[in-house]
């Protein structure tokens, strides 16, 4: 069968990445998932659509007819971390790797990709009811916040947003220039004086939590990284954040989410309140650069609230 990209996917990696990376990438991108597929002799029943922003995932059957998910993502992406960091916490409360070790291990830059156990890709946590989703999101999350195994590889929160902090910079647009710069002085304080180093998913939010059957619900793409719970937990504060904004009681709301995830997972109110206001600047302003202004000005507003 064909591997075409979503069409997701390709926005997604062009934004992110840049175009000439992402164009290279994909070029080569049905080739690579063949090759994956070949290497295990897998069956595919189908790409996943509309997917990923990072990656490819086809569902495909082992040669014993096991249901299983392969996913197929650029070097530029780290997949190799991603496959580290699955393997180090080995199913608890994510999507469990299944080959870690032989032609899958390493290979990623020929096109081996990542063997997965087959969740339910169908169905997130945003099925739920708000409340409920965000009490599951929680225990969930929980689990995965354990000490990173000796000698990782793994990006630190420090480096990962010193990154970010200077796109920020560049940005020229005194209408964000306040809050740019309210959100880099977090930052600053915040990594003044970090509490912990925990590895971490990265980008944790509803839609990361699908469900399984060998527990109800498992995270799902992590970017994984070190540093404190509460960095963590920023961007899980702003889901659903078009319906905070569009209800008479967004602030009042948004404040509320931020102090009873803080609670409700023992992590300093403060500490939530910069990072989600810090994460969600960031997302506003590079939504902004990419010409998603209706999704930059949505985060924007919400960030003014904190």
């Amino acid at each position: 069968m064909g591997f075409e990209p979503p069409q997701r996917l390709v926005r997604a990696l062009g934004e992110t990445y840049g175009d000439a990376a992402a164009d290279a990438w994909l070029s080569r991108l049905p080739e690579l998932a063949r090759q994956a597929v070949g290497l295990r002799n897998l069956d595919v029943e189908r790409v996943v659509a509309p997917g990923g922003r990072s990656s490819l995932v086809a569902l495909v059957r082992l040669p014993d007819g096991t249901p299983a998910a392969l996913k197929v993502a650029p070097p530029f992406a780290a997949p190799d971390l991603e496959r580290a960091a699955l393997a180090h916490w080995n199913g608890w409360g994510t999507v469990r790797l299944l080959d870690t070790a032989g032609a899958g291990a390493g290979a990623d830059a020929a096109g081996a990709g990542l063997l997965l156990e087959r969740l339910h890709t169908e169905v997130s946590l945003r099925s739920l009811p708000e409340a409920k989703a965000l009490l599951e999101a929680a225990g969930t999350v929980r689990r995965l916040w354990v000490a990173p195994p000796e000698g990782h590889g793994f990006e630190s929160v420090a480096a990962r947003t010193a990154r970010q902090a200077g796109a920020m910079r560049a940005v020229r647009d005194t209408g964000t220039a306040a809050l740019v710069s309210a959100a880099l002085d977090a930052r600053d304080e915040l990594l003044a004086d970090s509490p912990e180093e925990l590895l971490l998913h990265g980008n944790f939010r509803q839609g990361k939590v699908l469900a399984g059957d060998r527990a109800p619900w498992l995270a799902v793409g992590p970017e994984p990284l070190v540093g404190e719970r509460a960095y963590d937990l920023a961007r899980l504060v702003r889901d659903r954040v078009e319906d905070l904004v569009a209800a008479a009681s967004g602030p009042t709301s948004g404040r509320r989410r931020v102090n009873k995830l803080a609670d409700s997972l023992d992590v300093d109110r403060e500490r939530l309140r910069g990072w989600t206001l810090f994460r969600a600047v960031e997302s506003g302003t590079r939504a902004l650069a990419a010409g998603r202004r209706q999704d930059g000005e949505l985060l924007l507003e919400f960030a003014g609230w904190l």
